[in-house]
């Protein structure tokens, strides 16, 4: 069961209308590492999650994702304004202006629709975690390619909290990664000695590459 609260997850504003800027901005809404990516990610994930404090971890996290969604899509809002004009757009995603009427929509910045390919779920833990530490470190990417791209204090002020919530939730992820180690994939393959041998395939190495001599130097993966 979910309740919404009608108040944002966290302030947003805007300096000035930027509609281009909205179209950019699309691609954390309904992009491949969108909120709305996570969210759903995140909840389907938890479905058959056994250790209870893990499966809320993953629904929590959902449930700020869907908050965050909420507040990019507010953001856009604020930025594109209020008449629908294409040419305030004059690159990039003008889909909004001629069939959402400004409606964020679920679309990633070039206007392509949201698909549930995006969402990755295994069944295997430590295989869902390690995506879901992947997830949020290229969400986190994102708002920064996103945050050099816009001088609006207030839009930065905006980008800087959900880049900052990637980061916490990306910690998260860890935390729970360290606490099923040695459990189901993690478990059941890489044991033996196959799993612990490096073959240097690059000739000739550079000098003093502690990969170059996998005798004396095997890298180690415990």
């Amino acid at each position: 069961m979910f309740k919404h609260e009608k108040k944002l997850f966290h302030p947003v504003g805007v300096e000035r209308p930027n509609p281009q800027y909205a179209a950019l901005l699309h691609e954390q809404l309904g992009g491949c590492n969108g909120e709305l990516k996570a969210a759903m990610q995140y909840m389907a994930q938890s479905f058959r999650i056994k250790d209870t404090e893990i499966k809320d971890l993953f629904m929590d996290i959902a449930a700020e994702e869907l908050g965050h969604m909420e507040m990019v899509a507010e953001t856009i809002n604020l930025l594109n304004g209020h008449d629908v004009d294409y040419r305030a757009v004059p690159a990039g995603e003008i889909q909004t202006h001629v069939v959402l009427g400004l409606n964020p929509g679920l679309i990633n910045a070039s206007g392509y629709s949201w698909t549930g390919d995006y969402v990755s779920v295994t069944g295997d833990l430590c295989a869902d975690l390690l995506s879901n530490i992947a997830s949020e470190q290229r969400a986190k990417v994102v708002y920064e390619y996103l945050y050099r791209q816009i001088e609006d204090k207030k839009v930065r002020e905006t980008i800087d909290f959900l880049l900052n919530r990637e980061e916490a939730h990306n910690q998260m992820f860890r935390d729970a990664f360290n606490k099923v180690q040695n459990t189901g994939s993690d478990r059941d393959f890489g044991t033996t000695k196959a799993a612990r041998m490096y073959f240097s395939m690059s000739e000739p190495s550079p000098n003093n590459n502690p990969f170059s001599d996998p005798q004396t130097h095997q890298p180690s993966f415990k």
